[in-house]
């Protein structure tokens, strides 16, 4: 690697860390963290090629590349503690649990879907295991996580919201607004940036002079930190120092998740308002390669058995996909209405 390229990593990737098991992490917990970064990968690359072949409906948003972020942070949750998402929402989706076969299901538009084929990618959810749902507003998650967080402070029940959101929702008015709401009361909140550095075709150093985000968070009074978005590790250590200070009561942490988009916004872009050469050089670092790499060079598994995983996770994103073509149904005409209003009597 020459200078300049090393020079453009750095200034790209300031948080790059080498990869290090934190202690008293089995290799079980290592391996399950592996496979469902396997997971997600291959999720998106079907989707978009089911996208492409005219399959699915609607638009979706990869988040090849972001495994790391939403495994890692997602290891440190209980079933009952929440997510909000964005409309990059499929691996938030999968690494709070939920199940591949219903969401293949929902992107096809089936009633088998998480959400009756009714949300399709960019506003699937999954209540029952606090994944309150995708959303194609940006910036939009941040009040919904503020909620939750609240309803956490006023039952007790100590439960945390971790809000994922990209550096495009940064400057929105409602981001302030929610994170200062989230310091000032002292909410058991976690915002977690995924520094993509591109807002659809917008680089972020053309709309903020401030590029290292975490640093926001000095005007709320509140912790913020940068990590490796690349490094499932370095995002398990901050995401879990966040939780556990969140349950305790010490409120609100701001993480800045800084990596580098790999894939085009949305299945059909082109980049044409990138370096894709110069940025070739980012697939080095992806977490999935770099996770291999780390097991393969510590004599933790070969390289067959590495494969053995990424082979098992791809077949259990194939079998989604036939249960969802082949096992599924349409919506009946007369559901078309129902899930509107919630259940029950509504209390004012």
């Amino acid at each position: 690697m020459d200078k300049k390229t090393q020079a453009y990593v750095k200034q790209t990737l300031p948080a790059l860390k080498e990869l290090k098991a934190p202690e008293g992490m089995s290799l079980d917990e290592q391996k399950r963290m592996y496979r469902q970064m396997c997971l997600i990968r291959e999720f998106d690359s079907q989707v978009k090629t089911l996208w492409m072949k005219n399959e699915i409906y609607g638009l979706a948003h990869s988040y090849v590349g972001a495994e790391a972020i939403a495994v890692g942070a997602c290891e440190n949750l209980n079933k009952d503690d929440f997510i909000t998402s964005t409309h990059r929402g499929h691996g938030h989706t999968i690494a709070k649990g939920a199940d591949v076969r219903a969401m293949m299901a929902e992107l096809h538009g089936k009633y088998e879907g998480l959400n009756r084929g009714k949300g399709g990618s960019m506003h699937i959810a999954d209540v029952d295991i606090g994944m309150l749902g995708a959303t194609g507003i940006v910036g939009s998650g941040m009040p919904i996580a503020i909620g939750s967080a609240i309803s956490a402070k006023v039952l007790k029940n100590n439960r945390v919201t971790i809000c994922f959101h990209g550096d495009g929702g940064t400057n929105q008015g409602v981001w302030h607004e929610s994170i200062n709401m989230a310091a000032a009361w002292n909410l058991p909140a976690i915002f977690l940036i995924e520094n993509n550095q591109y807002a659809i075709a917008t680089k972020l150093g053309w709309v903020a002079k401030e590029t290292d985000l975490y640093k926001r968070a000095i005007g709320y009074g509140i912790e913020g930190v940068q990590i490796d978005g690349f490094n499932v590790f370095d995002v398990y250590n901050a995401v879990k120092k966040a939780v556990e200070k969140a349950r305790s009561g010490g409120g609100p942490t701001l993480i800045e998740a800084r990596y580098i988009r790999l894939l085009g916004h949305f299945v059909a872009d082109d980049q044409w308002y990138r370096d894709l050469k110069a940025d070739e050089i980012f697939w080095e670092y992806e977490p999935i390669k770099r996770m291999k790499e780390y097991f393969i060079s510590n004599k933790l598994l070969s390289e067959e058995e590495v494969d053995a995983i990424q082979q098992d996770a791809i077949a259990e994103i194939a079998d989604a996909i036939q249960y969802a073509q082949n096992e599924c149904t349409e919506p009946p005409a007369d559901t078309l209405y129902d899930d509107i209003y919630a259940d029950g009597e509504i209390i004012y």
